[in-house]
């Protein structure tokens, strides 16, 4: 378990140390990153962690995912509030050294919307919802998928976060909102990037069943 748990938060503390580090540090230079270069750091990240530990932990770094595996019965539910902890405590430790490098940051990366926090719900569901199917879909069938998870996911979450980032962040992951606004005390629209995601990945979980023949073997 102490294995598992440590890799959650190391997968996490990368995942937010450069993804929100990549908004900090194009804010703070001028735009030097840009969007697009943000979303791919995001993507990036994530597939280098699903291929780092994704073999010990299963590299959730995402407490939607975590749920969404335990509900689609590929976790048990003794594992869920530890990987949880585990993913925020990351999280923290990426978003305290963060304010830390750059303590007059105004969000440290956090997610917000740009117009109504409803706007912001809806695209949040449905991006956490297609990443959660992609998800379950890389992580059954064929042994061989396991060798482009990374890719697959990486790649989702970078497309997504090119095209809705500019809206509502493109978050998908209480943990990667929580922790850098609380951090940063930007915590107005929380809400919607707790309960977006967690919605959206047992969404996926209850429409996955309609992508596998009567067999329940995956298409």
């Amino acid at each position: 378990m102490l294995r598992k748990l440590s890799a959650e938060v190391f997968g996490t503390f990368c995942l937010m140390f450069a993804g929100t580090g990549a908004i900090v540090i194009n804010d703070v230079s001028g735009g030097s990153i840009t969007h697009v270069g943000i979303a791919l750091v995001f993507g990036l990240v994530v597939m280098a962690m699903i291929h780092a530990i994704g073999d010990v932990s299963g590299a959730h770094m995402n407490p939607a995912v975590t749920v969404g595996m335990w509900v689609a019965k590929r976790l048990p539910a003794a594992i869920v509030v530890p990987y949880v902890l585990a993913q925020l405590a990351g999280g923290f430790a990426a978003s305290g050294l963060l304010r830390l490098l750059f303590p007059e940051h105004p969000t440290l990366g956090s997610t917000l919307p740009a117009g109504s926090d409803w706007q912001s719900f809806v695209l949040e569901v449905v991006l956490t919802w297609i990443l959660m199917v992609v998800v379950l879909r890389v992580s059954s069938g064929p042994k061989e998928r396991g060798m482009f998870a990374g890719i697959t996911v990486g790649s989702v979450i970078a497309v997504e976060a090119m095209f809705a980032g500019p809206i509502c962040g493109a978050s998908m992951n209480p943990a990667r909102s929580i922790t850098p606004a609380v951090t940063s005390g930007n915590v107005d629209s929380l809400w919607v990037y707790i309960a977006a995601p967690l919605v959206g990945s047992l969404l996926a979980v209850a429409t996955f069943p309609l992508l596998r023949d009567h067999d329940g073997e995956d298409l």
